[in-house]
């Protein structure tokens, strides 16, 4: 993308009072017309902290020089603080950043901020539940919107079924190797808000973008709350991930794609009514790749004690268009507003997996969808399993493919309708498989709201949730008796999670 910087002739100031310990990668006298998420004209240093100004400073407040890329080649702790991410800042290859519990690192809008982590680079984010590490937005308290900045994006050495590949949203960086032990750091007791930006149509970065991340790198307690895109999404890959919130995001919850393997247990899906993408939102979405290609390594992965609360039932929601305005969190950048669609959306011969797990209020339950790569047939072969998974007050169980918010039987290939007299194949799928449950309403599950979420979602002594689950066959998983993401009183939301951060003090 090309534009214009404001702020290049500060910078080319900056550059020189730097030239000592910073270089230059490609263009010693920069432009104000640049190609932005490439490495012309970017700055490598091996350190991090810089003044306002982009003069170099040890112990300053702002990450990066905020008007090029800036390359991190070294190995820094940054204490415990408050600091301003400036730009796309990648950590490169050999060098790692580690970051102090309760940390907080604040996304500059007009910058695009971006951390990036490359193919052998480390980011050490390990928080606790009293001190998490927050990635939020630099934007005034109670003004905060999705996509205020761009997000945290992490590029590893394992398997994908693209081979070598850039990731997605515009950075320079690629993902992808052999190694699917691969180590890219650590993600713990950490929050991501406000991330998205989107720097072209259609290419907002995610919350929490992971290319190709290795079973060496250590994910659990993330939330990720009000993303201009997706929440969280895995491109190939090995890493397993605990503990994961998707709060009020945009487009898709948790979007899997290009042959990711890993295992994610324990997760809280919660939709805003009015955030919605034109492209239909889903809480899952799984391809195996773009055009749905029998290509390995194939996506696998496997879900397991996930809680989905949609839109229905919400702030009288009403399935359109017209209401589904983004409300007080439009941002008003671009981005496109849509409708919501399912729970979950498999397609693209994706073999995702998903047990013990429930969803409620959506438009859709389930689409598995056989154009472009058949997951029909996976599922018929029971390659694709979707087992103890109970739905509650969802408009229709099932459709067949993207788009089609009707029940019947579709033929989506050709995308025509073969007989509006029978249900939809992903309809009596799910009733087909072993343990699934469907219901008109959640209140039999005597679920209730002890993180004041303002929805109910964890269940209370009595529930049925709480003996309902079997991991029979399922490898690399908790053995735990409840489905859903809570045991009763099992509060693992506790101490840091954040449901309001628009009016949070940072």
């Amino acid at each position: 993308m090309k534009f214009k910087s404001f702020y290049v002739y500060a910078l080319i100031a900056s550059v020189a009072m730097s030239a000592a310990s910073c270089s230059d990668d490609n263009n010693p006298s920069p432009t104000v017309d640049y190609n932005w998420g490439t490495d012309n004209g970017a700055v490598s240093c091996d350190h991090i902290l810089f003044n306002e100004d982009g003069s170099e400073n040890p112990e300053g407040t702002y990450i990066g020089n905020g008007d090029r890329d800036f390359v991190f080649t070294g190995t820094q702790t940054l204490p415990q603080g408050t600091y301003v991410l400036k730009g796309w800042v990648y950590i490169a290859d050999g060098a790692q950043l580690t970051l102090e519990p309760g940390t907080v690192i604040k996304g500059d809008k007009t910058t695009m901020a971006s951390l990036i982590v490359e193919k052998g680079g480390k980011l050490i984010a390990q928080g606790t539940a009293s001190e998490p590490i927050v990635f939020t937005s630099n934007e005034p308290r109670g003004s905060r919107k999705p996509g205020d900045w761009g997000g945290v994006i992490i590029c590893g050495q394992a398997r994908n079924n693209q081979d070598d590949m850039q990731i997605e949203g515009g950075p320079r960086s690629h993902h992808g190797g052999s190694n699917d032990a691969d180590n890219s750091g650590v993600l713990s007791y950490v929050r991501i808000e406000f991330a998205g930006y989107p720097f072209q149509a259609d290419q907002e970065i995610n919350g929490l973008t992971l290319g190709s991340v290795g079973s060496g790198t250590q994910i659990d307690h993330v939330q990720v709350s009000f993303s201009n895109d997706d929440s969280y999404e895995w491109f190939g890959g090995t890493v397993d991930c605990k503990y994961l919130v998707a709060y009020n995001g945009w487009d898709d919850d948790f979007d899997t794609d290009n042959g990711f393997s890993g295992n994610v247990q324990f997760g809280l899906v919660v939709r805003n009514p009015r955030l919605a993408d034109t492209s239909n939102s889903n809480s899952f979405e799984s391809d195996n790749c773009s055009d749905g290609a029998d290509v390995e390594p194939y996506t696998t992965c496997k879900f397991s004690n996930i809680t989905f609360i949609g839109p229905r039932g919400r702030d009288n929601f009403e399935n359109t268009t017209s209401y589904i305005n983004g409300g007080d969190y439009n941002p008003n950048n671009g981005s496109a507003l849509g409708r919501f669609q399912s729970a979950m959306h498999i397609r693209r011969g994706s073999r995702l997996n998903c047990y013990n797990s429930v969803a409620v209020g959506y438009p859709i339950g389930i689409i598995i969808d056989g154009q472009r790569g058949n997951s029909v047939t996976m599922a018929e072969e029971n390659i694709l399993k979707v087992q103890n998974v109970w739905f509650a007050d969802m408009e229709i169980l099932g459709s067949d493919f993207n788009g089609v918010y009707q029940d019947v039987r579709w033929d989506a290939v050709n995308n025509e309708l073969i007989d509006d007299t029978q249900y939809s194949y992903s309809h009596e799928y799910f009733l087909g498989q072993t343990g699934n449950q469907v219901s008109t309403d959640a209140s039999a599950w005597m679920l209730t709201d002890p993180a004041n979420i303002g929805v109910s979602v964890m269940p209370q002594a009595g529930s049925p949730l709480l003996t309902a689950a079997s991991f029979d066959g399922i490898t690399g998983m908790d053995e735990v008796s409840y489905i859903g993401a809570f045991a009763a009183g099992d509060n693992w939301l506790e101490g840091w999670t954040n449901f309001d951060p628009n009016n949070t003090d940072y």
